[in-house]
């Protein structure tokens, strides 16, 4: 598709280069989504699509961040309360590797990708007063789903079951080879591995119950809408350059 501007001049005028050049950078270009040029239903019901997937997926973000988080504190509020009020030693030590636990838990909601920030609702902010701003919009959203399709997918990644398992491994040893049980005795191995596997069965869970929904819908949207190519064109390529002709220069651009 292109389209072409003419901005003739008349024969004997000098037209200096900064002047020109300042003309064409001020030019104003518009943006236009995955290549659509106009708004009709089509592109209605695409637009609408994506901001019911990208408000159920923020308020499952928004419930899975901070319900982990709040378990996570309430753990940790817990075992410190046990702690203190447990003349016990092995109870104390088992409470007080607990809470270092759950705060380490908690610590990491907060390097999640998944923190919550502002993206949606500056989102949501923007005009629809328009067919130009709708346009606008659907270009935002499809990048706005896409940017939370990789995050959903990165948090998935084996990274993150190796750190979970380091830590938990980590309380593990401690349990076994630190540890007395209530008879003055050192911990068995056992005790060691059934430490393990309760934090394991915890941040395991924590991992794998993690939002998924913009992955999938994500996917569901380039078979429906873009033919099943995995990919967003948010902005056209846009060539434009300076033409002359006979009775004046004129501006030419296509996209």
């Amino acid at each position: 598709m292109g389209k072409v501007i003419w901005g003739h001049l008349k024969k004997g005028v000098e037209l200096p280069a900064t002047v020109l050049l300042l003309l064409v950078l001020s030019f104003p270009f518009t943006t236009i989504s995955g290549q659509v040029s106009a708004y009709d239903s089509v592109t209605d019901s695409r637009l609408q699509y994506l901001k019911s997937t990208l408000q159920t997926d923020h308020q499952r973000t928004q419930r899975w961040w901070y319900g982990w988080l709040g378990a996570y504190s309430a753990a940790t509020i817990g075992q410190g309360v046990v702690f203190f009020m447990s003349d016990s030693k092995s109870t104390r030590q088992d409470m007080a590797l607990g809470a270092v636990t759950t705060v380490l838990g908690a610590a990491g909601q907060f390097i999640s990708p998944f923190i919550p920030n502002k993206e949606f609702s500056q989102f949501r902010s923007l005009p629809e007063s328009s067919d130009e701003d709708k346009l606008m919009k659907l270009a935002a959203a499809e990048k706005l789903l896409y940017q939370w399709s990789e995050r959903e997918r990165k948090a998935l990644t084996w990274q993150n079951h190796i750190l979970s398992f380091t830590v938990n491994l980590g309380g593990g040893l401690v349990t076994w080879l630190a540890f007395e049980d209530r008879n003055g005795k050192k911990r068995t191995v056992w005790d060691g591995v059934a430490n393990f596997a309760l934090n394991t069965v915890i941040t395991e869970t924590q991992i794998w119950v993690q939002p998924t929904l913009a992955k999938r819908q994500y996917k569901k949207y380039c078979q429906q809408y873009l033919s099943g190519t995995e990919s967003f064109s948010y902005v056209p390529e846009i060539n434009w350059y300076v033409e002359t002709k006979p009775g004046g220069i004129g501006l030419k651009i296509t996209f």
